[in-house]
C-alpha cells in the first residue's frame, strides 16, 4: 500500500496494527487501564451521581457565572476505557472555553450492554445541568468514537425525554452503525486501531441480547428514524476510518432533517490519529475545529 495513501502528517500509520481490541486482548488492556491514574495538574473533582455513576469535574481557572457546560463522554469500542484517561483534553475545554467539564464514568459492556452505558451518560448529563452556576441552556455533550456514538444516542434520548436540551453533540468519529459490520466491500489495508473484526466484539458486547434481534434505535443512532429536532452537529472523520461511509451518511440525515450539521473530514485520517499522533499538525487542527465549534454554541465565538 503506498504510503501517501495516510496523511502526510500522520507518520506513524504504516506502524499501526489495524486492530488493537478484540476479546482476547481485551483482558490485557483492560488491566493496563487500571494504571491510568489520571493528570494530577488537572485538578479534576472526582463525584459520585448515583450508585453507578460517577463525574470527574474541571472547572476553568476563571468563569463567568452561571458558566456553560460540557458532558465529554470517553471512548473506548463501549467496551474499555476510563474517564480519568481524558483528564488533559478536559482539561484543554474547560480553561479555553470558560466551561465547567464533566467526565462521565459509565459502565462497560459486555458486562453492562446497552442501555446501561447510554442511561449512565443520561445520569451524568442531568447531574451537570442542575449543578448551582451552571447554565442549563448552554450545556454540550462529546465524544469519540464509541463514545461519540454515545453522544449521538444521548442527544436522541435527551430529546426524547425533553427535560434537558444541550445546544451542540460534538461527534468525533461517531460508532454509530452496528450494519457496517455486514459490509464487505471496505479495503481492510487503510485501516488502523479499529477495523472490522473489532467492530464486529464492539458491537455484540454493546448490543447484548439485542445483537441477534430487533436492534434499539437507541443503540445504533444510524438506525434511528426522525432525526428532527436534534441539536446542531460537528461530526469529524477521516477518510482512512472504518465509520467514514456511516458518519457521512449521518450527517446527512442530520442536515435533511433540519438539524444544523459542520462535516469535518480529514483526508488520510485513521481512526483515532489525533489520539495516536497529536503533536502533528492535522491533529492539532482537528482539535482546533472542535474547540471553536465548541465555543461558538456555547459562548457565541465570543
Amino acid at each position: 500500500m503506498p504510503e501517501n495513501t495516510f496523511h502526510p502528517d500522520l507518520r506513524l500509520a504504516r506502524f499501526l496494527p489495524s486492530a488493537a481490541v478484540g476479546p482476547r486482548s481485551l483482558p490485557v488492556i483492560r488491566k493496563l487501564t487500571k494504571f491510568v491514574r489520571g493528570d494530577a495538574r488537572s485538578n479534576a473533582q472526582v463525584v459520585p451521581v448515583d450508585a453507578n455513576v460517577s463525574v470527574r469535574v474541571f472547572r476553568p481557572a476563571s468563569a463567568r457565572r452561571p458558566a456553560p457546560g460540557l458532558l465529554w463522554i470517553h471512548g473506548g469500542g463501549y467496551v474499555l476505557g476510563t474517564a480519568a484517561m481524558e483528564d488533559r483534553r478536559c482539561r484543554h475545554f474547560a480553561n479555553r472555553l470558560g466551561a465547567v467539564v464533566a467526565s462521565v464514568e459509565y459502565r462497560l459492556a459486555p458486562e453492562h450492554p446497552f442501555p446501561a452505558p447510554l442511561e449512565d451518560c443520561y445520569a451524568g448529563l442531568r447531574w451537570l445541568a442542575e449543578q448551582p452556576g451552571i447554565d442549563p441552556a448552554r450545556i454540550a455533550i462529546g465524544g469519540e468514537s464509541a463514545s461519540g456514538g454515545l453522544a449521538a444516542a444521548l442527544a436522541l434520548l435527551a430529546k426524547e425525554r425533553d427535560e434537558v436540551h444541550p445546544v451542540l453533540q460534538l461527534l468525533s468519529y461517531p460508532m454509530l452503525d452496528d450494519r457496517t459490520t455486514a459490509r464487505t466491500d471496505i479495503d481492510p489495508r487503510r485501516l488502523r486501531v479499529w477495523n472490522q473484526n473489532s467492530n464486529r466484539f464492539g458491537w455484540r458486547a454493546y448490543l447484548g441480547p439485542a445483537a441477534n434481534g430487533d436492534v434499539p434505535p437507541l443503540a445504533a443512532p444510524a438506525r434511528y428514524t426522525d432525526l428532527s429536532g436534534l441539536p446542531p452537529a460537528w461530526l469529524g472523520v477521516g477518510t482512512n476510518d472504518l465509520f467514514h461511509d456511516e458518519d457521512l451518511t449521518y450527517a446527512e440525515r442530520l442536515q435533511h432533517a433540519g438539524v444544523p450539521c459542520t462535516l469535518h473530514v480529514v483526508p488520510g485520517a485513521y481512526h483515532g490519529f489525533d489520539a495516536v499522533e497529536a503533536k502533528a499538525g492535522v491533529s492539532r487542527e482537528f482539535l482546533r475545529a472542535k474547540v471553536t465549534a465548541l465555543d461558538e454554541a456555547l459562548n457565541g465565538g465570543g
